[in-house]
């Protein structure tokens, strides 16, 4: 989700969780698949990892993307952070490290799906490139250390840096140095929810196997 909401209400019990997951069932002729595509900007001059600020930064880059697209920016604390689409078809958000993100708008097929990623790389090219920027579609950061990876200037992120080295070791690599294409899929019922979840899991090792593709660790190959 590209556009964070805030609800200061408390959850008061296990049923209201479990009523707004079913909020979100629906008949099968209205499902739809929703990506996230994430890439790693970099310039072309010297291979560093492109920062927030600057005249050939992330924020020009944004604000580049919001000129062509006439889509509303998503702000914090006065700095814009991403785009949306006006009537809710897509948004563009940044990870912690500067990972660009399409999160794409709900539709019918993957074929769809394939033509709206080749049309948002062509945009995202057309503003990034004359700045010296492009982008590299890997799962990990193949050459910068966590220290020489931007950060981006996103509240949450700020929360989440503090909190991932309390409860485990490679939390921030996940969050500075890793990108994926992530699907978002309908479901009808909590036992179709169920079973979609089921088939993922052990779906995961083989598409894991299939689609791995993140050969450097700082310049060193993960083998």
């Amino acid at each position: 989700m590209a556009r964070d909401t805030t609800d200061f209400r408390p959850i008061e019990g296990v049923d209201e969780l479990v009523a707004h997951l079913a909020e979100g069932n629906k008949p099968r002729d209205k499902w739809r698949i929703g990506t996230e595509h994430e890439k790693f900007p970099f310039y072309v001059d010297g291979n560093a990892p492109v920062p927030y600020g600057g005249e050939h930064g992330i924020r020009a880059i944004l604000e580049g993307m919001q000129e062509k697209l006439g889509w509303d920016p998503i702000m914090d604390a006065g700095r814009i952070i991403g785009l949306v689409e006006p009537t809710g078809q897509g948004a563009i958000s940044l990870e912690p490290g500067g990972q660009f993100e399409l999160s794409g708008a709900p539709l019918e097929t993957i074929h769809q799906t394939c033509r709206e990623g080749n049309a948002h790389l062509a945009q995202v090219r057309e503003i990034a490139e004359p700045m010296g920027i492009r982008f590299l579609g890997l799962g990990g950061s193949p050459k910068w250390s966590l220290a020489e990876t931007p950060k981006m200037p996103k509240s949450r992120y700020e929360i989440m840096t503090r909190y991932m080295p309390k409860v485990g070791t490679k939390g921030l690599d996940m969050m500075y140095r890793t990108c994926t294409i992530q699907v978002n899929l309908d479901f009808e019922s909590e036992a179709d929810m169920r079973r979609k979840m089921q088939v993922s899991l052990k779906l995961q090792p083989l598409s894991t196997a299939l689609f791995a593709n993140s050969p450097f660790t700082e310049g060193r190959s993960n083998g």
